[in-house]
């Protein structure tokens, strides 16, 4: 039987929502617009991913080291905020996928809590959420989120894989919801979601990519494609 004291809709946003990843091309739109220059070190940009790939760095690091690269260690964030606007209305006019937001609509319809749990950013996905209508946003967050300056560096952890879901029931008890009082439906298209999707009531492999696809069927969940 399903509850309705809480029913939540908790969305992956890149390459569930979206057609493409969002994190670096966020980082080359604003980099372009402040400083050009920067994109010289583009370079830098692939040797750190290589040094992610060979395990030198986690993911959390690299992602500070690509920040510091392109957009800057200390940025006034009103110097940001032109930017990240611009950024949010070219991901919604270019990379989103119709299905996805025909379900957002249909589960905002039935009643449940839409909310958007992703790795990337807060700075620019909270722009993002407030077009989709998401109630809720629970993303890798900045070192003094809240202050003037956005400076490159991480507070807590990446919003990825299992520290995606302690997030998720730190918001959930913050929000004073109880997991056995709530219904929960997860969509992700990312094996690296598997403890969220474990988590839900319902859980959908949405566009999976191949270990994804493997472990749904394995799992028994539905697989959707919204191309």
């Amino acid at each position: 039987m399903i509850r309705t004291d809480h029913k939540l809709a908790i969305y992956d946003m890149d390459r569930t929502i979206t057609i493409r990843g969002t994190y670096t091309p966020f980082l080359l739109h604003v980099a372009a617009r402040m400083a050009p220059w920067r994109l010289m070190l583009a370079p830098l940009v692939l040797i750190a991913m290589l040094a992610y790939v060979l395990r030198f760095i986690p993911r959390k690091r690299l992602k500070e080291i690509n920040q510091r690269l392109m957009i800057g260690g200390k940025v006034r964030r009103a110097a940001l905020q032109p930017h990240i606007e611009s950024y949010a209305e070219k991901v919604m006019a270019r990379n989103m996928r119709a299905g996805a937001l025909a379900r957002l609509a249909a589960d905002k319809a039935e009643g449940y809590v839409l909310v958007l749990a992703t790795a990337s950013y807060r700075l620019y996905v909270d722009a993002i959420a407030r077009r989709l209508g998401m109630d809720a946003v629970i993303a890798t967050d900045h070192l003094g989120q809240d202050l003037d300056y956005v400076r490159a560096r991480i507070a807590g952890e990446n919003c990825y894989d299992e520290a995606k879901l302690g997030m998720i029931r730190a918001w959930m008890a913050g929000e004073g919801i109880a997991r056995e009082a709530a219904h929960i439906r997860a969509y992700s298209d990312h094996v690296s979601d598997a403890p969220m999707l474990e988590f839900a009531d319902e859980a959908f492999a949405a566009n999976p990519h191949a270990p994804l696809a493997a472990l749904a069927k394995d799992r028994g969940w539905p697989r959707v494609d919204w191309e």
